[in-house]
């Protein structure tokens, strides 16, 4: 049974974007009545990200937010870590602070573990009738050989290992010993929870609305060359 959803939302200066997420996290309605706790951890913004957040909260304060903040801008895994450790939701779900995923799939996500199969469910960008922007060619093919290769590592068949919707059971997530702080988080929390024995993994078709490096998207090659890095380093010695 799930009571609440902790929705873990790490933020490096997204002041465009962040009221923004916010407030279609706020009209979602998740399946069964189950509550929403948003956990924001700033990664030590230097735009006015953290301001923004505080001002939306004392407007929003019927909404459960938490705030934390980090002492010095440590990457986006380690805000999760902190995320993670935070959370008091039987389930979480990683939320991007951009408008790349939409929030009100997250029932998508839920209904897995709702119907009592799932303990751990992905969203996947390239499965489904779902649409999703067209852009740029050679990530297309870096997320094809780091997805191919994670699952050859870890025994899977995911299609999209490297998307942000990740939905985990909490008590999961908080017995991984994660060390990535930047985007090696993902491939590292992949085999750690394919560890995991008898995890149920599922996976479902999401939209997604990418955004353009001059939109304020992150990654770069440098992320990629990680992420090969820690599919070997994790799914070889965990």
């Amino acid at each position: 049974m799930i009571n609440k959803l902790s929705i873990i939302i790490p933020v490096y200066n997204e002041e465009k974007t962040i009221h923004l997420i916010l407030d279609k996290i706020k009209k979602v309605e998740l399946l069964n009545g189950i509550a929403k706790e948003i956990v924001m951890v700033d990664d030590a913004s230097s735009d006015n990200s953290l301001e923004r957040i505080k001002l939306y909260m004392q407007e929003n304060a019927d909404m459960n937010i938490q705030l934390f903040t980090q002492p010095k801008n440590k990457g986006k895994g380690a805000a999760l870590h902190r995320g993670i450790k935070e959370a008091t939701g039987e389930y979480l779900i990683i939320q991007d602070a951009d408008l790349e995923y939409d929030p009100q799939e997250y029932n998508i996500l839920l209904q897995p573990v709702l119907d009592g199969v799932a303990d751990v469910v992905y969203g996947s960008r390239f499965v489904g009738g779902k649409p999703h922007r067209i852009l740029f060619f050679w990530h297309s093919i870096g997320n094809a050989v780091l997805t191919f290769l994670s699952n050859m590592m870890n025994n899977l068949n995911l299609t999209d290992m490297e998307t942000c919707y990740k939905l985990i059971k909490t008590d999961m997530a908080k017995s991984l010993k994660l060390k990535e702080n930047r985007f090696g988080f993902e491939p590292e929390v992949t085999a750690k929870l394919a560890r995991i024995e008898a995890v149920r993994f599922y996976e479902v078709g999401i939209s997604y609305y990418g955004r353009t490096y001059a939109e304020g998207k992150k990654i770069n090659w440098k992320d990629g060359f990680r992420a090969i890095y820690c599919i070997f380093r994790y799914g070889l010695f965990n």
